[in-house]
């Protein structure tokens, strides 16, 4: 089944821009990475420049949004990047933060992949390591689900279904790609983060993002995004697929399996995440112990 050696960037990139929620402007700094280094978000504003591992065991729990911290090293909103790093075959970067949020941009992935493949690819003398789901794993929230099985191709393929209790301006959709670098830039980092016009009007009546434009996301009113067009019919799942790979890409290796989530979010991916982790372990344990035996 298909392996390949662990990646960095050949070069330093920048993607700038201010946080959905905080309103700050924050740059962020991506560099090339020893192997074995993983993603380390580290906090170029604080005094001693405190850093984060980007893990599952470093999640807290935050709405609408995935966060990680480790002490005073805090990240909030941090998917749409993971997601990019995790696509690109990108797994050890170190990514200097000047600021506690990352930047809304244009809610999509695509400004991080643009600066990341600009930055260019270096392929390390070590394996990267892997998980290949072999057993099917499900998780509940409501009427909310998430999948994990085995995929024959040993590619992993990602997918959302999107659907409401109620009829609303946000047609039901799903989609789902096999997760390779050209598939995730050509089709899903594009897509961006949406709200309807009673939730943006909501977060607004509580003080958060009245700076953030209808250029900035899709909101949707009755008759459609406001002052902005899709990029795609269904530009929502493929948003919410993104958000997934990101969500997942917590769990530290390579992913071999399908993942599909029935109208979840962060909330229930999180949950996966941290499923997939002990899955891993276990799994590290069983060749170890295999290793042991076969020594002796």
């Amino acid at each position: 089944m298909y392996s390949r050696n662990q990646h960095s960037i050949a070069s330093t990139c920048v993607v700038s821009g201010r946080g959905y929620w905080s309103a700050q402007e924050v740059s962020v700094v991506m560099h090339p990475a020893p192997v074995g280094t993983g993603i380390q978000l580290v906090r170029t504003d604080l005094s001693d420049q405190p850093r984060c591992e980007a893990t599952v065991l470093n999640r807290s729990t935050a709405s609408l949004r995935t966060n990680i911290e480790s002490g005073p090293a805090k990240f909030q909103m941090i998917e749409h990047l993971m997601a990019a790093l995790y696509a690109l075959e990108i797994d050890n970067c170190i990514v200097e933060i000047d600021g506690e949020e990352l930047p809304g941009l244009d809610g999509s992935s695509k400004p991080y992949v643009d600066a990341l493949s600009h930055a260019g690819l270096i392929v390390q003398a070590a394996e990267r390591q892997r998980l290949v789901i072999q057993q099917v794993i499900t998780l509940r929230e409501g009427s909310s689900w998430i999948t994990a099985s085995p995929v024959p191709t040993g590619i992993s393929h990602f997918g959302y279904q999107l659907s409401f209790d109620e009829v609303g301006p946000i047609a039901e959709q799903s989609y789902g790609f096999t997760c390779t670098p050209i598939n995730f830039t050509r089709d899903v980092a594009p897509a961006r983060t949406f709200v309807t016009l009673d939730q943006a009007q909501a977060l607004h009546g509580r003080g958060v993002a009245r700076h953030v434009g209808y250029n900035e996301l899709l909101v949707f009113g009755d008759d459609g995004p406001i002052e902005n067009e899709l990029k795609y019919r269904n530009e929502c799942a493929r948003h919410k697929a993104l958000d997934l790979v990101g969500d997942l890409s917590l769990v530290g290796v390579e992913l071999v399996g399908k993942f599909i989530s029935h109208r979840g979010g962060h909330s229930l991916n999180g949950r996966m995440a941290l499923a997939l982790h002990q899955l891993m372990i276990e799994q590290q344990r069983h060749d170890s112990a295999t290793q042991s035996r076969r020594a002796a």
